[in-house]
């Protein structure tokens, strides 16, 4: 049953004509009754019409507006040529029906306006003999409902499509736009992590190397200080390696890989733990905090700690023997202030906007992109004198 209904929905020209053929012989046999039982012999200009009516039928959903057209003509007939209405008329019905569902809005008008007005014509062409007035108006309005209905069937079946298709476009809209805020929010979360890796690389591995450098100068005279230097070098590159380890986890899975080292996310809790870290490497770096210290977004945090951790390595990179560094960090009532400057000789301001001396890191693009998304404003430039200076302020959303 299936495979018929699927057949018959393919091929509805086929199903239009057999009820076409049916219609056909049912107005062969109500022309013979006619004659039967009015004693009146049918014109011969019925075949033609009640052949055309049925051809309308059978081309309804192929050429709606044409069979509707050719209809009206052949209603217009047998009103001028005096051919009584017979089975084949019901055709009119599933023509209005059809105009009203798949025509054009003018099908649909004219349809419905020709549905009105055919019984009425009817009538005055073909008075009941016996009937009074009011029993006239009576059948006529009796006939001109089936032709109302009709088209307010068609038209309902219109709307009902429409709202379908609608409801259909929107449903495919919202999942190009899930599709398209899917990509986007991917490669945010690839540019988070491409950030984070960039701090953790590049903090990290400039103290490595500083360390290195001092290991391999004091080797031989102090013994102490180079084993030292090396205890620091191997606890920063663990400590970078189990970073990295989960940021590509997560930047291959998705989520953190199981059994691996857990590493929270920094916050500024830990800024102390990280300026002890770079004092360890040879700058000195004078960390100070103003205001009360109180619980805040761990956005916030984040980006507050990667602000300071990219300035003190900027700083390790760019300036020089002898440089020194101080950290300012303010609680305000509505947002936290942070304060990093350093008293080098520095780089030039592009190649900190550039990403470093080689061109080809992060360097301040990262932390404009970092504070941007909290909120904040980040401005950096060259102290007056010599050195550098970097000023951010991340606002905090009040506590409910």
């Amino acid at each position: 049953m299936q495979r018929l209904y699927a057949f018959l929905r393919r091929h509805p020209t086929w199903v239009d004509g057999f009820w076409a053929f049916v219609l056909l012989g049912i107005s062969g046999l109500g022309l013979v009754s006619m004659s039967d039982v009015n004693g009146r012999e049918p014109t011969l200009l019925a075949i033609p019409a009640a052949l055309g009516l049925c051809l309308a039928v059978a081309l309804r959903r192929r050429a709606t507006e044409q069979m509707l057209v050719l209809v009206a003509v052949i209603g217009l007939f047998q009103l001028v040529f005096d051919v009584e209405t017979m089975p084949a008329n019901f055709a009119m019905l599933v023509i209005i029906y059809t105009a009203a569902a798949d025509g054009a809005p003018w099908a649909s008008r004219f349809a419905l306006v020709g549905g009105l007005c055919a019984a009425p014509l009817s009538m005055m062409r073909w008075p009941e003999g016996n009937a009074s007035v009011v029993g006239s108006v009576f059948f006529t309005i009796f006939q001109i409902v089936p032709f109302a209905l009709a088209w307010v069937l068609g038209d309902s079946i219109r709307t009902r499509r429409a709202y379908l298709a609608q409801l259909e476009e929107r449903a495919d809209r919202l999942e190009k736009e899930r599709e398209a805020q899917s990509k986007v929010a991917v490669a945010a979360e690839r540019a988070r992590i491409a950030r984070e890796l960039h701090d953790v690389v590049a903090h990290n591995v400039s103290v490595m190397v500083v360390q290195a450098d001092g290991a391999a100068y004091v080797m031989d005279t102090a013994p102490d200080q180079a084993k030292k230097a090396l205890e620091t070098i191997s606890g920063t590159g663990r400590q970078a390696l189990a970073e990295m380890r989960r940021l590509l986890g997560v930047l291959r899975t998705g989520e953190p890989e199981e059994g691996s080292e857990y590493v929270p996310q920094p916050d500024v809790e830990q800024l102390d733990e990280l300026i002890e870290q770079v004092r360890t490497a040879g700058l000195p770096v004078d960390f100070k905090v103003e205001g009360t210290p109180r619980p805040l977004p761990s956005g916030v945090e984040l980006t507050a700690y990667r602000i300071v951790q990219e300035a003190l390595t900027n700083t390790r990179k760019h300036g020089g023997e002898n440089a020194g560094a101080s950290v300012r960090l303010v609680y305000f009532d509505d947002g936290l202030g942070l304060l990093v400057e350093d008293d080098g000789k520095g780089a030039p301001h592009e190649l900190y906007e550039e990403g470093g001396a080689d061109g080809r890191g992060h360097g301040l693009i990262g932390m404009r992109e970092r504070v941007g998304m909290v909120g904040g404003t980040l401005d950096a430039g060259p102290r007056p004198g010599g050195g550098f200076r970097i000023s951010a302020l991340l606002p905090l959303k009040p506590a409910h």
